[in-house]
């Protein structure tokens, strides 16, 4: 099956998530929105599924994924439909629970990435929040994000299967997930994560271990691979980053 991705073409966002997984699994996708509008493609073909009133289950905004007639919303719900069927995610039920769980808790702290710089209002410039920006990264960088990268620090440790991976003895979507992270975070905090480093080795380890898999390594590589910015969730701004 050839997917159809969407999400907004210039920034990784909740997206990448998504097409680390698709490059991972080797599968056959479109990013819509990065492929010409006379092909049908683009912003438009985006914009026209999202408003179609005809969908049974339409999307709330990007990203979505197309797969076939279906058309699945939400980051950690299309990982879940990609999970099982490109083996990212375990066959048995309690531990593909599991995963999906880990999955849902990297979206609470994604969340929260984003809102160190959009406290108030996502319709507001950074600028015009910068004061309310400036609380509240202090309290993430201070209190919120240890506590969310010693959790992950003690789910790889507390695997029975051992250290290498979150879930299991193979790797999952989460891993890949939690890989984006970390990368995300070394870009918006550089100062704060490298004081980081020997408090979570095992997420350290998770990161560079993801990063040489052979198709993630060749995407990561390619121009497919949009490089951090800051128009998306992971943004550098040096006051912020109180290290």
């Amino acid at each position: 099956m050839r997917y159809e991705l969407y999400y907004w073409p210039g920034i990784q966002g909740r997206g990448e998530f998504i097409r680390l997984a698709l490059e991972e699994a080797g599968a056959e996708y479109i990013d819509v929105a990065h492929q010409p509008e006379h092909h049908g493609m683009g912003m438009p073909a985006m914009m026209a599924l999202l408003e179609n009133s005809d969908l049974a289950c339409p999307p709330f905004a990007p990203p979505f994924l197309k797969a076939g007639d279906q058309v699945i919303g939400q980051t950690a719900n299309i990982l879940l439909f990609l999970g099982s069927r490109h083996g990212l995610a375990p066959q048995e039920e309690a531990a593909r629970l599991w995963v999906h769980q880990l999955q849902l808790t990297i979206a609470d702290l994604v969340s929260e990435v984003h809102d160190t710089h959009h406290p108030i209002a996502a319709s507001l410039y950074y600028e015009e929040q910068k004061d309310e920006a400036l609380r509240r990264a202090a309290d993430f960088t201070g209190m919120r994000l240890p506590r969310f990268l010693g959790y992950f620090e003690a789910v790889l440790e507390r695997n029975p299967h051992g250290d290498r991976w979150l879930a299991g003895d193979a790797l999952t979507y989460a891993d890949l997930s939690m890989f984006q992270v970390i990368a995300g975070l070394r870009y918006a905090f550089p100062r704060t994560m490298k004081r980081f480093t020997s408090d979570y080795p095992r997420l350290a380890a998770l990161h560079d271990r993801v990063a040489a898999r052979k198709h993630i390594k060749a995407y990561l590589a390619s121009k497919r691979r949009e490089p951090f910015n800051n128009d998306g969730i992971f943004r550098h701004y040096k006051e912020l980053d109180a290290g």
